[in-house]
Order: C-alpha cells, then structure tokens, then sequence
C-alpha cells in the first residue's frame, strides 16, 4: 500500500502536522524503524489492547509492505509520543488524548481508504465521526467481544493426540476453511478478490508454525490461528470446529489443550469474538476466557 499524502508542515525536528492543526500539538510523523524501541515500550503499557499493533511490528519491523500500511506517531511538545497508529487495509489506533485520535483521523482521510477500522467500541465511533464523509456509513459493522484468558479450566481430560502445528502439505484445506470463515464474518470471499496475496499469508503463517490442526483424512476438523504475539499476549483467530464434531466436546478438548501450550509461553491470550455468536462464546467461557471490552470492526466501502 502506497504512503498517505504529506498534506503537512515540517517543523525543525523533522515532525510534520496536519495543515488544519499546525498551530497545535501533537505533532503528526511517518514513523521508521529506527522508532521500533520506543513505539514497542508504548505500546506496552496497554498489551492486551496493543496486540494488534505491537505483533505486527514484531514480526515485520515498522517499515514493511507485509503490513500493508503505514505506522504514524504524534508526540507533544515535549517530544513523548501521544498516539501510533497503522493506516492501511486495516486500521489501527493508540491514543492516549482525544487530540491525537483527532489527528489520526483527520489524516485517514487523505489516505488510501482502509478495509477495516478495528478498536475499542467508543475510540472506534470516536474516530469514524472525524474520519467519515457526511452522512457516511460503514459497508457492515462486526461488534466483538475482546476475551482474555490468564488460566486454563481443568477440561482436558483426555488429551488430543493429533493437535499439531499444520505443515504446507495442509495448505489446501486450511485455505478453503479459512475463506469460508471470512467470507461468513465479511461477505468477502479472498479466494476471489485476492487468490494470490490470501495464499501467500496463509502460506507465511503456517510456515511460521502459527496455524494448530487436527486432521482426519486430510480434512480440518479443528483449526486456530496465532495471529499475533507478544512477550506477555498470544492474539488466536480463525477457531474452527468441523460441523460433524460440534457438540461433542472436541473442540473444547483441542482448544483448552491448545491454550495450556500457549500459556507456558505467553501471559494471555486473547481473541475476539462476535457478541452474537452463543456456541462460540460457550466454547471459549468453558476455557476460561473472561471478557475484557467491546470491540467494533468497521467495513469500509471502498
């Protein structure tokens, strides 16, 4: 993705500000990676919230085209950052003032537009209402539940002999699993509008060691993703249980001994959920997840 418009004004430390908001802190700047220390001790003081941010910059560095995005900073006069933000095909924002979120949003708009804007429920309408035309609305609007699990519930019992770490002979099928998923929470199937770039980050994460299976003939009947990590969180998407095996019980054995591995390695762990989905949240609240906040996904029409 191509960087957003310089639609700003350099000061002396070579920081730049939206020409609507010059006169004023915080400053808005491209962040590199030579900002990667200080960007991860902020972004820190919030992990379970920052995953997001925080595991993309660890496994890529700042300056990547694997992020798909660009990362800003703005920082007070004092030079101490106030706010970082992806902008990109998703969009995401750290903002300790008001001030800062502002200037995230006001710049978003110069930008290519975003696929999705995710975050925190209030900082996310918070920042649509600057960043929106008049009268704009999101194409679809996912409300999630951000869960957390510290423990894991004594559920199992017997463990799982085949959860393993998927190998790139399991490509196949996880793709088509996971384009499903998508295309379930999205109503955007990637193997149509990105066959390519889908597979190469499916791809990528398997050779990562980050997609757990269990296989039954070369068919998926349980799936996760370790999406993003962190020294102190692990963020899980894509949990699939096969049809033939819900209700059973075997999907709450392959994800509680999952979750047992991850947490030798790892404070939490944590994922999103869709408030509506009853048998998910049933699955994850029998782990031991707890909720945390309420998050919004915000499909833009592009």
């Amino acid at each position: 993705m191509s960087s957003c418009p310089t639609q700003s004004i350099p000061d002396q430390r070579g920081m730049v500000a939206l020409a609507t908001v010059a006169a004023a802190p915080p400053l808005l700047h491209a962040l590199t990676d030579r900002d990667q220390c200080e960007v991860l001790d902020f972004l820190a003081e919030r992990p379970l919230h920052t995953v997001f941010m925080a595991g993309v910059i660890r496994d890529n560095g700042i300056g990547s085209t694997l992020n798909r995005g660009s990362f800003y900073g703005c920082r007070n006069n004092r030079n101490e950052l106030e706010g970082v933000s992806l902008l990109g095909h998703i969009t995401l924002v750290e903002a300790r003032t008001d001030a800062a979120l502002s200037i995230f949003a006001r710049f978003a708009r110069e930008c290519p537009r975003p696929h999705v804007i995710l975050g925190e429920h209030n900082r996310v309408n918070q920042f649509w209402s600057e960043f929106a035309d008049a009268d704009e609305k999101p194409r679809l609007i996912s409300r999630d539940l951000l869960l957390e699990q510290r423990w894991v519930a004594n559920t199992v019992q017997t463990p799982v002999p085949n959860l393993r770490t998927a190998t790139l002979e399991d490509l196949q099928p996880i793709m088509a699993v996971h384009a499903e998923m998508v295309m379930e929470e999205t109503g955007v199937n990637p193997l149509q509008t990105d066959p390519v770039g889908f597979r190469l980050r499916v791809a990528r994460r398997i050779e990562q060691g980050r997609v757990w299976v269990s296989m039954q003939d070369e068919r998926v009947i349980f799936k996760a993703d370790i999406t993003l990590e962190t020294p102190d969180v692990i963020y899980l998407e894509g949990v699939y249980v096969s049809p033939e095996e819900r209700g059973k019980g075997f999907g709450l054995r392959c994800f509680s001994q999952l979750c047992h591995i991850l947490l030798s390695r790892a404070v939490s762990i944590c994922l999103l959920v869709d408030e509506q989905n009853e048998r998910a949240k049933s699955l994850y609240f029998k782990a031991g997840f707890e909720v945390k906040s309420r998050y919004d996904s915000l499909f833009v029409n592009r």
